[in-house]
């Protein structure tokens, strides 16, 4: 049976951020998963939480879904610091070996010692932005693709060796005609392209 690790990284502010869109996103993907025979377990970055649970469900899981807002053009500063805590406590078990260099082998790169190759990563974003802005050398992520602009955090997947699977977001969030249950139905999609 494939197995799921549903990671909830909003960060609770009042009136601007409640995490209602983010909880709405973790309820269809979960309801998707056990429609489809995953086990599914669920992390949330802004409750309490043991490190070494954490590292456990990393360990388990066969794929990662990492739902969350951008704030600030990246991670809320509490998904960052669960990143750092866990991926750091997953050193040498889960998460990585080493930098992936070595004196012996001048051929191994840095970036090389991941040791989560058996497992698969996908990003599902929030935004206050517009799509435009994305692939646009006049937008203003100055022509980078969304995956470009959230590379920080691609980059910390790909060094512990984790496979990207295709990216979701939703956008415009604040402007006031979000028809939700059409962008549920465009998620589901994707989970159903990257996950069967």
């Amino acid at each position: 049976m494939k197995k799921v690790l549903i990671l909830n990284g909003h960060q609770y502010y009042d009136e601007v951020a409640k995490g209602e869109l983010t909880q709405s996103y973790i309820n269809r993907a979960n309801d998707f998963f056990l429609k489809n025979g995953f086990e599914v377990k669920h992390s949330v970055v802004d409750k309490e939480y043991e490190i070494n649970e954490e590292v456990d469900k990393f360990a388990w899981a066969d794929y990662i879904l990492f739902q969350y807002p951008v704030y600030w053009m990246t991670l809320p500063w509490k998904a960052k610091k669960y990143v750092d805590e866990i991926f750091s406590a997953g050193a040498g078990k889960v998460t990585y070996a080493s930098d992936g260099r070595s004196r012996e082998n001048a051929s191994k790169r840095y970036g090389s010692g991941g040791l989560m190759t058996d497992k698969k990563y996908m990003l599902s974003l929030t935004y206050n932005c517009p799509t435009s802005e994305f692939d646009n050398k006049d937008g203003f992520f100055e022509g980078l693709s969304l995956d470009e602009a959230n590379y920080a955090v691609h980059k910390t997947f790909q060094f512990c060796g984790a496979q990207q699977l295709e990216t979701y977001s939703v956008h415009d969030i604040f402007k006031g005609d979000l028809n939700l249950d059409e962008e549920l139905d465009k998620f589901e999609k994707v989970l159903s392209k990257n996950f069967l």
